[in-house]
């Protein structure tokens, strides 16, 4: 560990992924940092432990490939930055095909442990009303989608504008000794084998045609949760879409998502391809439980237990945990925050993870790592450039801080929430028109030979990074 410096502490408001990481980051860089979260003095909508990095959506981190996949380049990037995240989600990983999906409890005490155990980590129980006292003269606002009402009024005053809002949903999670066998099989899209995996990691429920209309016209006519008069007019995160919004857009449209049978061949009857399947992905690490792919939802829990008991496999499902659907906020980062994501109008204040306009587990952490990185290097009078727009971390901050504003029929310009992906990295000097034995690329050979490059690029250019810019320190 780095020997710890005169200056400090950094406040981080928030033990979420982000909080938790930037305070990783910070520690680990020799300056003390004071870990504030409200839990479980104040609980919120989601959120069902007091455990620091608490997953309260998927337990999947999306897929691992560096390679093929923005998202898991961005776990390669992140492990090469001593990520506490990525250790603890490593640690606990259960089968999930070609994803990465934890033990959700086991993960958060990986992470809780290694915190509480840091000496230059002092967390605190308890809720921050309101803007941080004018003393702590560096702070980061980690406090995710699921801002305490007094903070969120308070930054949104300090701010100037209303922050930006949309709802988030969250699926059900199934005991796997109530799934029936006899109906359902194990198998991974393709039998793809992943980190951890075999190749028969999901648990799949089929539907024939019949079954599967029935069940999309239950989902459009079941009993929602009602919004409030002031969410009325809160958009939907589309990669979270409750899975009846996405069955009201047409009745194939589930069949083209979540539900695609494409893939998968059923163990019990092999020769009859089924018209749709539902799947379901370990939970924990002990395989007890298992959570609905793909299945957020806003159905009252009534009805949630009736649909999807019509489900071939899950007639006489029992459910550890219905859906639900919370109210998520972010903030309008690219006016807001400057590029080592300090509020413009405060900047002893920091945001990072899902507030700032992130969308996802890892890359929410990603940007707490930065975060962590610019405040640590900040209060030790050192000087930190951003990591290249050619990486995973520097293309997710771009965004963020400046890029992908878009125009919608020739309206205002707007900031919306986003996952990585490659269409968020500067384009490639030349794409490669030719496979290793000189022959040419066609078709997906061509979009596949790119991802591979930009991820080849990526991983080089945070190497060169990480050696000119920054020290790495070993885990504490």
């Amino acid at each position: 560990m780095i020997n710890p410096t005169p200056s400090g502490p950094i406040h981080i408001i928030g033990a979420g992924l982000a909080g938790c990481e930037a305070a990783w980051q910070i520690a680990n860089r020799g300056v003390r940092v004071v870990l504030h979260e409200m839990r479980p003095v104040r609980m919120t909508q989601a959120h069902r432990t007091q455990g620091l990095a608490e997953l309260v959506c998927s337990n999947s981190f999306r897929s691992d490939d560096a390679a093929n996949n923005a998202v898991g380049l961005l776990h390669a990037e992140l492990r090469k930055l001593n990520s506490l995240i990525m250790r603890a989600a490593d640690a606990n990983q259960v089968p999930a095909g070609g994803a990465l999906a934890v033990d959700r409890d086991g993960f958060s005490a990986a992470v809780s442990a290694a915190l509480e155990a840091h000496p230059l980590i002092d967390i605190r129980r308890k809720e921050i009303e309101g803007l941080p006292p004018s003393d702590w003269h560096s702070v980061i606002v980690a406090t995710g989608p699921l801002t305490s009402p007094p903070l969120a009024e308070a930054i949104r005053g300090l701010s100037g504008e209303d922050a930006l809002a949309f709802f988030d949903a969250i699926a059900p999670i199934v005991h796997r000794d109530s799934i029936d066998m006899n109906v359902a099989w194990f198998q991974s899209r393709y039998d793809k084998v992943g980190p951890g995996g075999t190749g028969a990691d999901y648990i799949n429920c089929p539907m024939t045609r019949e079954q599967y209309e029935a069940f999309v016209a239950a989902l459009v006519a079941g009993e929602k949760t009602d919004f409030k008069d002031w969410e009325t007019s809160t958009p939907y995160f589309d990669g979270c879409l409750p899975i009846e919004v996405m069955a009201e857009r047409g009745i194939e449209t589930l069949r083209h998502g979540p539900m695609k049978p494409m893939g998968l061949t059923n163990a019990h009857n092999p020769t009859v391809k089924a018209y749709a399947v539902v799947q379901l992905r370990q939970d924990n690490k002990l395989g007890t439980l298992y959570n609905m792919v793909g299945f957020q939802t806003k159905l009252k829990h009534g009805a949630q237990t009736q649909i999807f008991r019509t489900i071939p496999g899950l007639e006489n499902a029992e459910f550890a945990r219905l859906g639900g659907l919370h109210r998520n906020t972010f903030l309008n980062s690219p006016k807001l925050l400057d590029p080592q994501l300090r509020l413009r109008a405060q900047p002893r204040l920091r945001f990072a993870g899902q507030m700032t306009g992130c969308e996802g587990y890892v890359e929410s952490a990603g940007i707490g790592l930065l975060a962590g990185l610019f405040a640590a290097s900040e209060v030790a009078s050192q000087t930190i450039t951003s990591p290249p727009a050619t990486t995973a971390l520097g293309a997710l901050l771009g965004h963020i801080t400046g890029g992908h504003i878009e125009t919608i029929d020739a309206g205002p310009r707007s900031f919306q929430p986003m996952n990585i992906n490659f269409g968020l990295f500067p384009p490639l000097a030349a794409a490669p028109t030719k496979k290793p034995d000189g022959s040419r690329l066609r078709g997906t050979e061509k979009t596949v030979a790119k991802k591979q490059a930009i991820s080849a690029r990526a991983l080089t250019d945070l190497d060169r990074w990480i050696a000119d810019t920054l020290r790495v320190p070993a885990a504490a």
